[in-house]
């Protein structure tokens, strides 16, 4: 008996480190920009990553302008933030891309890489977001969107490093110290 449970752990074990070595990683997709430009996550290796959900209606809209300040700071330093709208939360995003693109740009001046209107979660959820959610796509962790805003970490590789829930700001210092680590 203890041999079969030694047996099992041991597959379990192995099982999962096949998991975690055969998952994809965020260079495996191609979006399309908030314009409509296909957009190869490929273009971004090397580079940090933060991929975000936002809403143009938002108790948590705010956030844009820490997002920006952000992204100016660090974009000269191999730090990348994706923005995806998504309209899956208390229907606060329902504008076009045009018009979020256009929201976005004149309040709070924009200018990180924003990606066309999406679904986050659900049975439309978009196969990046599948990938970002799911442990067994990602091989990290289980992360379900729970609102907007949403900021999801990827290392220079492409892997998921962690999630962190909408009311954590962009600029916090768990978030800062991932960016500035060498």
């Amino acid at each position: 008996m203890k041999k079969i449970v030694l047996g099992l752990v041991a597959m379990f074990c192995l099982s999962s480190v096949v998991a975690q070595t055969s998952a994809a990683t965020v260079y495996d997709f191609t979006v399309k920009s908030i314009v409509g430009q296909d957009f190869s996550f490929a273009s971004l290796r090397g580079k940090k990553v933060m991929i975000v959900n936002v809403a143009s209606k938002c108790g948590l809209t705010p956030q844009y302008k820490q997002l920006e300040a952000l992204y100016t700071k660090y974009k000269d330093k191999n730090f990348v933030i994706v923005g995806f709208p998504a309209n899956n939360f208390g229907a606060e995003e329902p504008g076009s891309n045009e018009e979020i693109l256009e929201f976005c740009t004149a309040n709070y001046g924009v200018t990180f890489l924003m990606m066309e209107k999406i679904s986050v979660k659900g049975d439309d959820i978009a196969p990046i977001y599948h990938w970002l959610t799911s442990k067994a796509e990602n091989g990290i962790a289980d992360a379900p969107v729970t609102w907007n805003f949403q900021k999801f970490l990827i290392d220079e590789q492409g892997r998921l490093v962690k999630s962190f829930e909408p009311k954590t700001l962009p600029d916090s210092d768990e978030i800062v110290a991932w960016i500035e680590a060498k």
